[in-house]
């Protein structure tokens, strides 16, 4: 018959556990200041480095990115603000705040012809355009970052993947799978017939007439009837840059 432990082997189970504990909380609490310390030395570094190649960041879009990527790693938003240390050394705030209004502008130029839709590259094409004193100066990254920071306007700015595209949605239109598949269809010539569609996706008559009057009515696609083949085309600006020529001017 086993002896069960007497208080006092009781009492020194107990102290050993507490040791066992204070020793954990020590290692954790000399791990997690090393942790900081490291931080603050690469948030020292990456200043410094900012200082350093300030005018690289603002003039070289491939730089620009590489150094968002350095400032992720170490948990820093330069965008986070546009006041404080970044602001007024680099101007970060100010560029990209200055790039959103003029995204905001060219979707609601457009949006009569694209609905509201309108794909990433004509997006910083236009946008360059726009900015024709540097029109090298901006890159789709920088528009995908400036996009970001208008999702706190709440008014629908959102990236979405359409195939290989990327399109950029200023309104708070909802896409189902039907929708989306019809649109990355499009992408090869920038239109679709009911048929091709019927034929492509393996859709019957009423489910591809549906999705694309939807389309149609969500003022995503227009409708071109003049074909000697009598089979309507319905066209999609967010895919194909009808929508160039118009935002260029305004």
């Amino acid at each position: 018959m086993r002896r069960r432990p007497g208080i006092g082997g009781l009492q020194t189970a107990a102290a050993a556990r507490d040791q066992y504990r204070l020793l954990g909380e020590n290692v954790a609490k000399i791990r997690t200041d090393m942790m900081k310390e490291q931080l603050a030395t690469f948030r020292s570094q990456l200043e410094d480095f900012a200082r350093k190649h300030k005018n690289d960041i603002r003039k070289n879009p491939a730089f620009r990115s590489q150094f968002h990527e350095m400032c992720a790693k170490v948990g820093v938003d330069p965008l986070a603000s546009n006041k404080g240390f970044w602001a007024e050394l680099l101007g970060i705030g100010d560029f990209y705040y200055e790039l959103g209004v003029q995204i905001v502008d060219i979707c609601l130029a457009t949006r009569p012809l694209n609905g509201g839709l309108i794909n990433l590259q004509e997006l910083c094409h236009l946008l360059r355009q726009r900015r024709k004193s540097d029109r090298g100066a901006v890159s789709e990254d920088d528009c995908l970052r400036a996009i970001s920071k208008l999702k706190v306007l709440g008014s629908g700015f959102e990236v979405i993947s359409v195939g290989k595209k990327k399109l950029v949605r200023s309104v708070p239109t909802e896409l189902n799978k039907d929708h989306n598949e019809i649109l990355e269809l499009a992408q090869g010539q920038g239109f679709v017939t009911v048929d091709e569609v019927e034929r492509q996706l393996s859709w019957t008559s009423g489910r591809a007439i549906d999705a694309l009057d939807t389309l149609l009515e969500e003022g995503l696609a227009m409708i071109d009837d003049g074909h000697r083949d009598g089979k309507r085309r319905y066209w999609f600006p967010c895919v194909s840059p009808i929508s160039s020529s118009i935002a260029a001017d305004s």
